[in-house]
């Protein structure tokens, strides 16, 4: 009686037993940082910047991998279903907020199968239109959309990623009723957009900097509250002739659903250690990014208040996956 008491008492502390062991020598070996998004886009910058520096602070590789494809979904559900080690995390975009209620089979539940760790940046889009379009404000624009109706498209990094949610809250505050054609993540969408094969994209400052600088994209407004201090001229689209728009996008980092506490505060620690440092700061600012970094229990409570208010907007919209 006495050794099946102490069966059950053992079987029942060697998780949380197995769980702190594991936590002390944490990273004992390489660690994969999933970016749902294809290489050259703000999610991989972001996840690369940070992926150096926590592989200084660690002393083992952070290695970075793309999984790109519905709408981030590949890439969040390679995570949900990875083992609980900390050995594989997910740099999570706005998508998982929005994704919920998109997707009526989603694979995954977000609240449940993803451990938050940390917010990372937040980041403002900003509306780009290829140059040879002939406008040159939010206005023009407008008037252009509606004097050609159903002729102007928008690219973005997917269904329910944050330039798509960004141009739905465009069309729905303007009635601009400008079309939407899904990418599998920014990279190619602004690529298609200096190819002139579409129109504009709401587009993270991050990947849109550099071909703004070169003069290959025309900046019109960025989404944010305020101007971004990268691109300090362009007017919000608030100011520019849509009172009251406002969508901002975020990273945050994530573990699979039932990775110890132990584990998470260890990464959580590295995490926002790396976004301390210097070069990190500087990649982010540069390229429109704000560093975040916060608990996992605020990021728990920030990403529940993002599933609702996302939640309404792909609703409202009737937004369906294409």
């Amino acid at each position: 009686m006495r050794l099946m008491q102490f069966l059950v008492r053992f079987t029942a502390v060697w998780p949380l037993v197995t769980a702190t062991a594991g936590a002390q020598g944490y990273p004992e070996k390489p660690v994969t940082m999933i970016a749902p998004f294809p290489a050259g886009g703000s999610v991989d910058l972001v996840a690369r910047a940070v992926a150096q520096q926590m592989s200084e602070i660690w002393k083992q590789p952070v290695v970075v991998v793309n999984r790109p494809g519905a709408g981030g979904n590949i890439g969040a559900e390679a995570v949900a279903r990875a083992a609980p080690d900390g050995y594989t995390l997910l740099m999570g975009t706005t998508a998982l907020a929005s994704s919920p209620a998109l997707y009526s089979r989603l694979t995954y539940d977000v609240t449940r199968d993803l451990a938050p760790v940390s917010l990372v940046v937040t980041m403002t889009n900003v509306l780009v239109v290829h140059p040879s379009l002939p406008a040159r404000s939010v206005q023009e624009l407008l008037v252009l959309a509606k004097a050609r109706p159903g002729t102007l498209n928008s690219a973005s990094a997917g269904v329910g990623s944050s330039n798509h949610l960004a141009l739905v809250l465009f069309n729905t505050m303007t009635g601009a009723g400008i079309a939407h054609i899904p990418y599998k993540g920014a990279a190619p969408a602004v690529a298609d957009v200096m190819g002139g094969h579409v129109a504009m994209t709401f587009v993270p400052i991050a990947a849109a900097v550099p071909p703004v600088k070169a003069a290959r994209l025309r900046p019109l407004g960025v989404t944010g509250g305020s101007r971004s201090a990268t691109l300090p001229a362009v007017p919000t689209i608030s100011e520019a002739g849509v009172p009251g728009y406002e969508a901002t996008s975020w990273n945050a980092l994530l573990a699979p659903g039932p990775t110890p506490r132990e584990i998470v505060l260890k990464v959580n620690s590295a995490l926002v250690e790396s976004l301390r440092a210097p070069k990190v700061k500087e990649i982010l600012v540069n390229s429109g990014a704000d560093a975040a970094g916060n608990s996992p229990d605020e990021l728990a409570r920030f990403l529940r208040a993002e599933i609702v208010k996302w939640g309404k907007v792909v609703k409202a919209a009737g937004i369906k996956p294409e």
